[in-house]
């Protein structure tokens, strides 16, 4: 514990630390200033980062094995809420068990290093069991749709969000590092979009799919990322100057992409959150719907670079 305190991981959550105590005491300072209930949101929002740090510093400083069981599990809770979101067929639910029992399988090829299984096992032979499976139960009727729907939820709440867990099994260069940098900025990059457009936005840029999201608060937040990049790449990651720059701007940009694509299903749906789990945030798909998109982005990224 002692050796972890002091690597860059350790120190660099020593700073996201320091960030939370700041962050909870102007929290104090505007309750007690009040009207309290105006201030209750971001009061639970705070509290709830308090949780979600602590339980994602234990999981990357554990061994291995338990962390890359810590996002099945994460891949889990996201498939779930999606899933009770999506509208189905009585007869899809027989097909759900192989869209849940892909989840281990998929974070064991994370697990074993083996790139060549994690890479198609989602996109091409899920694909074709999902389909199989439905042809046979015989119902006809939203077919296309119900194919789709399962898939792409796959797609995204376990291909996608396994990328992270694999940055955990690259060379020694890689590990909790590269994890902590990823989830980092992805993380900073909403709340920087959120804040610049909260102060400057005027320009609506996606108004149809999310009404608050505006050209300034991207711009801002991109612009915030990619500075933060620069700063942590050298503690964190093995990036070069121009690569940790491409990739603050692909976060950055990446983050945006998969708020907004994930905003779009909700819209469709007619939900604001997916779930009421983390309180001020709403569901766990709320806080890794950004990850859908910067997760693959990245590591793909690194691992034509660097692995």
């Amino acid at each position: 514990m002692n050796r972890l305190l002091h690597s860059p991981v350790g120190l660099t959550f020593l700073g996201i630390l320091g960030v939370l105590v700041l962050a909870s005491v102007v929290t104090a300072m505007l309750v007690r200033k009040g009207p309290a209930e105006k201030y209750a949101e971001l009061a639970a929002r705070v509290k709830s980062w308090w949780i979600m740090v602590a339980i994602f510093a234990l999981a990357i400083a554990i061994d291995r094995a338990l962390s890359i069981a810590f996002f099945a599990f994460v891949s889990f809770l996201a498939l779930k809420e999606y899933l009770s979101l999506i509208p189905t067929r009585r007869a899809d639910r027989r097909v759900l068990f192989w869209g849940y029992l892909s989840i281990p399988v998929q974070y064991w090829w994370v697990y074993q290093g083996w790139y060549g299984m994690f890479i198609v096992f989602i996109p091409v032979w899920m694909l074709l069991l999902v389909s199989a499976r439905m042809v046979m139960i015989g119902e006809t009727k939203d077919f296309l749709r119900a194919v789709g729907t399962l898939h792409w939820g796959l797609m995204l709440m376990v291909f996608s969000i396994s990328h992270q867990a694999y940055l955990l099994v690259l060379p020694p260069e890689g590990g909790a590092g590269l994890v902590l940098f990823l989830v980092m900025l992805t993380q900073l990059n909403d709340v920087a979009q959120y804040i610049w457009g909260k102060s400057f936005g005027r320009r609506k840029i996606l108004p149809t799919v999310s009404p608050n999201k505006t050209l300034e608060g991207l711009v801002g937040g991109i612009t915030t990322t990619t500075i933060l990049a620069v700063l942590l790449a050298p503690v964190l990651t093995p990036l070069t100057l121009p690569h940790s720059v491409a990739a603050g701007l692909m976060i950055g940009a990446g983050g945006f992409l998969g708020d907004t694509t994930v905003g779009a299903v909700k819209r469709d749906i007619g939900v604001k959150d997916s779930g009421t789990m983390i309180a001020g945030h709403g569901g766990v798909l709320d806080r890794v719907n950004s990850l859908t998109y910067t997760a693959p982005l990245f590591f793909h990224f690194l691992r034509y670079y660097y692995y």
